[in-house]
């Protein structure tokens, strides 16, 4: 089994590339694209039905070329349904050795119970994707969720990240964000992104929307913006649809020096008598008991992303 603690946040930015892009392997194997911490192989979205033998002749292509290669990425394919993965997995992705796992898209009480007794037999780390209208629409999604958190527990060992499909719930209402604003201006998809952080961010790490701009001016303002704003709302690492986008989003998940060494002092705890006290620069309070787990994760952190230098 995997160590989870720290490979779920080591997914970072993760980025999607249709499975034709065969000059991935060169791109991968001479390291020139600086910050990929983990890409997505997607067989869904990207690639019409018609073309999905290819996509998946040219993915068995790429998995087989990069094996052997010092220094991987973490790697995962995005599929369509769960037969669908259940077909792959046994031509394809079975013999892999380098496959982390896979992307289960439209992911929702529909599908969520034949994808997850498939995942126990494979046996490699999932990460569902919640963007289904049954997600979106408030009328369904309290007891979509609900139901999602509590089946998703029961195999929550090979749960390694909760992603979300903002554009997806972008098209259910017609809308899209323009560079200068954020997911979070868009209220109705906002309210839905917000409601999944309330229920899984307790157990799981939840991954950040997707940032649709990388060229033209104020794109990566805009990705810094969005970045601090997923920051403060639960979200951690984000999708990325640009090798542009890797740097500004590994340099997002750094943490502070402030934050670091108040995470080293609640976590090296050594007072037997009080449970609350000044941060390291005596600007804040450290609580043992409300701020370990926060703790734990910005080590975590400054461990595989380092320290912001300003």
């Amino acid at each position: 089994m995997f160590d989870q603690e720290v490979l779920q946040y080591k997914v970072g930015a993760l980025l999607y590339m249709p499975a034709f892009q065969k000059n991935i392997v060169q791109k991968i194997s001479e390291k020139k694209l600086p910050r990929l911490t983990s890409a997505a192989f997607c067989l869904e979205d990207s690639i019409r039905a018609e073309s999905l033998d290819a996509a998946e002749a040219s993915l068995k292509f790429i998995l087989r070329e990069l094996d052997g290669v010092n220094d991987l990425p973490l790697l995962f394919v995005r599929i369509r349904s769960p037969r669908h993965l259940e077909i792959f997995h046994e031509e394809i992705g079975s013999r892999s050795k380098i496959l982390t796992g896979y992307i289960l898209p439209k992911f929702d009480m529909s599908n969520a119970a034949a994808y997850l007794q498939l995942a126990r037999q494979i046996n490699l780390p999932v990460m569902p994707t919640l963007e289904s209208k049954r997600i979106a629409n408030l009328l369904t999604r309290r007891t979509e969720l609900l139901s999602l958190k509590q089946i998703l527990d029961d195999s929550k060992e090979l749960v390694l990240n909760i992603r979300v499909g903002a554009n997806d719930f972008c098209n259910l209402y017609g809308l899209r964000r323009s560079v200068n604003r954020t997911i979070y201006d868009l209220g109705v998809v906002r309210d839905a992104l917000i409601d999944i952080v309330n229920v899984f961010a307790g157990d799981y790490v939840v991954a950040g929307a997707v940032w649709n701009f990388f060229g033209g001016e104020f794109w990566a303002e805009g990705l810094r913006r969005e970045l601090e704003l997923d920051k403060i709302n639960g979200f951690v690492g984000k999708s990325a649809i640009h090798p542009a986008q890797l740097p500004i989003i590994f340099d997002g998940m750094k943490v502070s020096r402030a934050d670091l060494d108040d995470a080293e002092q609640i976590l090296n705890w050594s007072s037997q008598t009080h449970g609350v006290m000044k941060s390291s620069n005596g600007s804040r309070m450290n609580e043992v008991n409300c701020h370990r787990r926060w703790a734990r994760r910005v080590k975590i952190l400054s461990e595989l992303y380092g320290v912001e230098s300003n």
